[in-house]
C-alpha cells in the first residue's frame, strides 16, 4: 500500500490539489514536504499533532519532511479559525515559544538528519516593505483573497490588514522552500486550504504554471459525540510534560470511547491495518478489557514522551487501582496525585486521629476518624493503619514531601509537606 492509499484508509485526507499528480510524485521519488506551526504558545497540544503525525508517516516512508516554525507569521496572527483579532505577542515571547516548540519537534522527529526545522523569520525579516509590495503584493488579487474562506469568514466582524496579509506571508514560505529546499508539498489542517492554495498560485505565477507544487489537508477530527477532538473539561492536553504529565497524557488516551478508539488508532499510531483491525475485533468481543485503548495510550505516549514514560504511567495506574502506592517514586506520586484532593501539612509528628481531623480535615470528626481507623478503612502511604494510637510521621516516605491517604476503597488524598 502506497502512502496516499494508507492515508486514505486512515481517513486522514480531506483535500488534495491535483490528486493524480501528487500521488504520482510521491510514488516516483523522495519528495520534500512541510507543515508549519506558529509559536503562539510555549507548547503544542494534541490537536497540533494531527498534521505532524502525517508528516512523520512521510518521513518513515523515505520522504524529506520540513517543519516551519512561524517566527514571522506567528508575530502577526493567522485569522484561520478565529472570529476576532489575535492578541499580538512581543518578539521575545515569540522567540522563546519557538525555541520550546523546536525542542518538542526534535523529540518527535529525531535528530538523525532525516528532517529539517526552519524558521520563516529568517527570510521574511529580510524583506523591505517595498520589496514585499512590489515582488509579492502585486501578484495577489484582493478579490481572490477576499473569496478565501479564511478571510471571507471574518468579513462580517472585520479583519485587520495585518491578518489579511497572513496568506501572503504563508505563500512566500512555500515559494521560498520550493526554491531553496525543493519542497513541493505543503500540508495542514482543513482550515489551511485557502492559505496553502494561495502559495501554489504564487509558485505558478513566479515559476510557471507547470511547476509541481501541491496541497494536502487533513479533515477536522470529531469525536463520536460530535465535539471537536482535543477539547476536555480540564482544558488542553499538552505535549509539555510540565503542563500535562505523562500519566495524565496516558490517561487521556486510555479513557477514550469505544466508538472513537479505532479512528484514533488510525490517526495517532503507526500500527498496521491488520493490527488495528484485530484491535477492532477485540472491542466487539471483549470491550471490558479495553485492549484497544491501552494500546492507543501506549503508542501515543511512547511517541511523545518515550518508553520510560509509558512504564511510569502504567505503574502509577496499577498502584492507584491496587492501593500499592508505597512502591511509587516521589515524582510518580507528584504525577498521579496532581489533580486529587490535597492539603498542606507540616512535618510535625501527630497522632493519626488528630492528624486526620485537626491537620488535614480528611475526616469530619474524631469519632468518625476513630471508627474508620478501627475498621481498617484508612491506609497511609499504602499501608493499612488500624491502631488509633498510631503516629503519623510525614518524613518517612516519598523524600519527606508527601503523605498519601486512602479512605475506603477509592478516595485518595494527598498531604503536601511544606516545611
Amino acid at each position: 500500500m502506497n502512502i496516499i492509499d494508507d492515508l486514505r484508509w486512515r481517513g486522514a485526507i480531506n483535500q488534495m490539489s491535483d490528486e493524480d499528480g501528487l500521488t504520482e510524485l510521491v510514488n516516483e521519488k523522495s519528495v520534500g514536504l512541510y507543515v508549519g506551526i506558529d509559536p503562539t504558545g510555549d507548547s503544542m497540544h494534541i490537536g497540533h499533532l494531527i498534521p505532524f503525525m502525517i508528516l512523520k508517516r512521510f518521513q518513515l516512508a523515505g520522504h524529506r519532511p520540513y517543519i516551519v516554525i512561524g517566527g514571522a507569521t506567528g508575530s502577526i496572527g493567522d485569522p484561520s479559525g478565529k472570529k476576532s483579532e489575535r492578541t499580538l505577542q512581543t518578539m521575545d515571547v515569540v522567540e522563546e515559544n519557538a525555541r520550546k516548540i523546536t525542542a518538542q519537534m526534535q523529540g518527535l522527529f529525531g535528530q538523525d538528519g532525516s528532517f529539517k526545522i526552519v524558521n520563516n523569520y529568517d527570510w521574511t525579516s529580510k524583506l523591505s516593505l517595498l520589496d514585499f509590495l512590489r515582488d509579492y503584493g502585486k501578484l495577489f488579487n484582493v478579490n481572490t483573497m477576499l473569496a478565501k474562506e479564511v478571510v471571507a469568514s471574518r468579513l462580517e466582524v472585520g479583519i485587520s490588514f495585518t491578518e489579511f496579509t497572513y496568506q501572503i506571508l504563508q505563500s512566500i514560505d512555500f515559494l521560498h522552500l520550493f526554491d531553496e529546499e525543493d519542497v513541493q508539498i505543503q500540508m495542514g489542517g482543513a482550515d489551511q486550504w485557502g492559505n496553502i492554495t494561495a502559495g501554489i498560485d504564487l509558485i505558478h505565477k513566479v515559476k510557471g504554471s507547470d511547476a509541481k507544487a501541491f496541497a494536502l489537508t487533513m479533515p477536522l477530527l470529531l469525536k463520536a459525540d460530535g465535539t471537536k477532538f482535543g477539547k476536555t473539561e480540564g482544558g488542553a492536553v499538552w505535549l509539555d510534560s510540565e503542563k500535562t504529565t505523562p500519566y495524565e497524557f496516558y490517561q487521556f488516551w486510555i479513557n477514550q470511547d469505544d466508538r472513537d478508539v479505532i479512528k484514533f488508532l488510525k490517526y495517532f499510531t503507526f500500527l498496521s491495518e491488520d493490527e488495528i483491525n484485530e484491535l477492532g475485533e477485540k472491542i466487539k468481543t471483549a470491550p471490558e478489557k479495553r485492549e484497544a485503548q491501552r494500546r492507543l495510550a501506549e503508542e501515543v505516549t511512547a511517541f511523545v514522551h518515550g518508553d520510560a514514560a509509558v512504564k511510569e504511567a502504567q505503574d502509577i495506574t496499577e498502584a492507584l487501582f491496587s492501593g500499592n502506592v508505597a512502591d511509587l517514586s516521589t515524582s510518580e506520586i507528584e504525577q498521579g496525585f496532581k489533580n486529587m484532593p490535597s492539603v498542606d501539612v507540616t512535618s510535625e509528628k501527630r497522632n493519626i486521629v488528630e492528624w486526620l481531623v485537626d491537620v488535614t480535615s480528611i475526616e469530619p470528626s474524631r469519632r468518625q476518624a476513630r471508627e474508620d481507623v478501627t475498621n481498617g478503612a484508612i491506609r497511609i502511604n499504602g499501608e493499612k493503619v488500624d491502631d488509633t494510637d498510631a503516629e503519623i510521621d510525614p518524613s518517612t516516605h516519598f523524600d519527606g514531601k508527601f503523605v498519601v491517604v486512602r479512605r475506603g476503597k477509592k478516595r485518595y488524598f494527598l498531604a503536601r509537606v511544606k516545611d
